[in-house]
């Protein structure tokens, strides 16, 4: 087994550890998210706009992100985007593909629920595409319902063809 196999399978058995965006974060933000946009969709501008400047776009105007890592890496992460007062979009939520289906991508989807319920969240929305199967399913599964486009603010995104809202 070569360094770097070792490396990856102790990684894979590493406990998951969620913490919120720390300075430095940035860069493993903007990797895990492009990593499972560009292996689906294509980036977009509003993509690009908004993983060049977390701090600017996510974090200052009142939102959240979260990241698990695991073995010191981030493995996954998930945002909060504050849109009015205690209405946040989950956005940007991705685990990197040789970690998925280990449970990450719930954890951290529960550790955004619990989050926006501290910040005085009162509705939570998504906004998703149906050939992401299994991150509808995770959504349905925590309450998240669906709901017709029109009664969501409209997306920046033209991968978006699914839209889902959670009260808390």
């Amino acid at each position: 087994m070569s360094e770097n196999e070792r490396g990856n399978a102790a990684a894979a058995v590493a406990p998951i550890e969620i913490r919120r965006f720390q300075p430095g974060d940035e860069a493993s933000f903007q990797r895990l998210n492009e990593e499972w946009i560009v292996r689906h969709f294509a980036l977009e501008d509003a993509d690009r706009e908004m993983l060049s400047d977390p701090v600017k776009h996510i974090l200052e105007p009142g939102g959240e992100i979260w990241f698990a890592f695991a073995g010191g890496e981030a493995v996954g992460c998930c945002a909060l985007i504050r849109e009015d007062p205690g209405v946040y979009l989950v956005a940007k939520m991705g685990v990197t593909e040789a970690r998925q289906g280990q449970g990450i991508g719930r954890r951290l989807l529960e550790e955004a629920i619990s989050g926006a319920r501290q910040m005085g969240g009162s509705r939570l929305y998504l906004e998703s595409n149906s050939k992401l199967s299994s991150a509808v399913h995770l959504y349905e599964s925590v309450g998240f319902r669906h709901v017709p486009p029109e009664h969501i603010k409209p997306s920046p995104f033209s991968r978006t063809n699914v839209s889902m809202e959670m009260f808390l």
